[in-house]
């Protein structure tokens, strides 16, 4: 089974139900079908088949599910790619996921065709709306791939197949109990596996109304909760630090309507779990996923969720720990990195998935973070990897050496800061915006630290923990 087959239950069985708001617009599930199929011979006209990639650089917003439904119904391969991304990262994603085209609404370098989301769709207004004929695709077959860093700094593509993404929703919608009677408030970002693969996929196979948001702005997120009164929302700690600043009434109304709150993607501090709940009355459910295997662990929905812990493993995966590692074996587990053997094979040990997470387990089965074996950095939400940024602040003629790492920040948990060794004198202001224009926004430093040297031991390895 496919998850088109898993989604006709809503875009087929509740085709006249509203299934989304998104701005001023509302759409049923049948006019998601319609859209989509319309957009699926727009597709196939450009000469798409199963198997080809497209990557998609877009902001939430109807036209990127219009694309990711048409995708998935020809077995094409989606390639979301990070909004906040530029042209050099942009580049390597392009060039190692080989796609067709790159749909995106603004101007990008690309050495393969760009087609905009408007005249996609203009395109696919004229087109029949019935389903387009097309061989069937098993559920092995990759659906997306979601490019994650890696600790040598080169981005690597994870392949998820039709069963990951299908066996991840199928858990948190028995887990979380999600019906269609639920109010889903959707503000996570459609390019991350968090917003795509659960966030979309537990929608489109419960059925319940959802309310996209181009994005999470805290400003306006009290009004928003009021008006749309969902009953679920999924947010990462970011987000959950921004709520704690609604006033006390509101934020009591609030948890009177809601259901439950998620959060993932980076650890949410303890003290965060228990102001959210002495101002909402509510426990955030606190989960462990990646963008490799999608959810992993999880706190109970009924029972204890124990602050600081990511619960037990999800039905059907087993978690073991191994010299203070996380392993992991399921069917959420990817299939593998796309055209990289050698990856795919350091990643695996007898079956089981190398997290390089650390963890400990309590004797009565909850998993609790310690951090990672890697240095990687998770600044609200966003995986950040020193090494490409220091690779980057390298390539500046009077940099001679530089390092990243981890500063702990209150509102987004962690944020890079740069330790540099100077040939010659360097203008931070000048270096900040350098790194602007090159990098996503949260990969850029908060500080520009010049150091007379870097700490390293005997074997040459830079210290990080000896920085300043």
């Amino acid at each position: 089974m496919n998850l088109v087959q898993l989604f006709d239950s809503s875009l087929l069985g509740r085709r006249h139900s509203v299934g989304l708001e998104f701005k001023d617009a509302v759409y049923t599930f049948g006019d998601l079908e319609d859209r989509s199929n319309r957009l699926a011979r727009v597709l196939l006209d450009r000469g798409l088949v199963a198997g080809d990639r497209l990557c998609v650089y877009l902001a939430n917003s109807v036209e990127m599910i219009d694309l990711y439904l048409a995708c998935v119904k020809l077995g094409i391969i989606f390639v979301p790619v990070n909004i906040l991304y530029r042209d050099r990262e942009i580049s390597h994603i392009l060039a190692d996921a080989d796609p067709t085209a790159l749909v995106s609404a603004t101007d990008v370098a690309s050495p393969v065709p760009v087609w905009s989301p408007d005249e996609l769709t203009a395109e696919a207004a004229s087109k029949d709306a019935s389903r387009p004929e097309v061989p069937y695709v098993d559920g092995d077959a990759p659906a997306g791939i979601i490019y994650t860093s890696g600790t040598t700094g080169t981005s690597k593509g994870a392949v998820l197949s039709h069963n990951n993404f299908a066996a991840n929703a199928v858990n948190l919608l028995a887990c979380w109990e999600i019906r269609d009677t639920d109010r889903f408030l959707l503000a996570l970002p459609l390019f991350h596996v968090h917003g795509l693969g659960n966030g979309l996929h537990c929608w489109l196979m419960s059925g319940c109304r959802t309310r996209l948001l181009e994005r999470f702005e805290h400003q306006t997120a009290a009004a928003t909760f009021l008006d749309f009164r969902p009953t679920l929302f999924f947010g990462v700690p970011t987000v959950y630090v921004r709520l704690l600043g609604i006033e006390s009434a509101v934020a009591r109304e609030i948890g009177g309507f809601m259901r439950l709150f998620v959060s993932g993607s980076a650890p949410l501090p303890a003290q965060v779990h228990q102001d959210f709940l002495a101002l909402f009355g509510h426990t955030i459910l606190e989960r462990y996923g990646m963008s490799e295997t999608l959810m992993n662990i999880g706190n109970p929905y009924h029972g204890e969720r124990r602050p600081g812990t990511v619960g037990f493993p999800f039905p059907g995966i087993s978690a073991r720990i191994v010299d203070g590692e996380v392993q992991l074996k399921g069917p959420n587990v990817f299939t593998g990195y796309w055209r990289r053997p050698d990856a795919t094979r350091d990643a695996f040990v007898d079956g089981w998935f190398r997290t390089g997470d650390v963890a400990t387990v309590s004797e009565d089965g909850y998993f609790t973070l310690c951090g990672r074996k890697s240095d990687l950095i998770i600044s609200g939400g966003f995986n950040i990897y020193p090494r490409e940024i220091e690779e980057f602040l390298q390539e500046h003629p009077d940099i001679a050496e530089a390092a990243v790492a981890a500063r702990a920040d209150k509102m987004r948990g962690e944020v890079p800061v740069a330790y540099i060794v100077t040939s010659a004198p360097v203008d931070r202001a000048e270096l900040e915006q350098l790194c602007r224009e090159k990098l996503a926004s949260f990969k850029v430093p908060r500080d520009f630290v010049v150091v007379e040297k870097l700490p390293r031991n005997a074997l040459g390895k830079v210290q990080k923990h000896l920085l300043p």
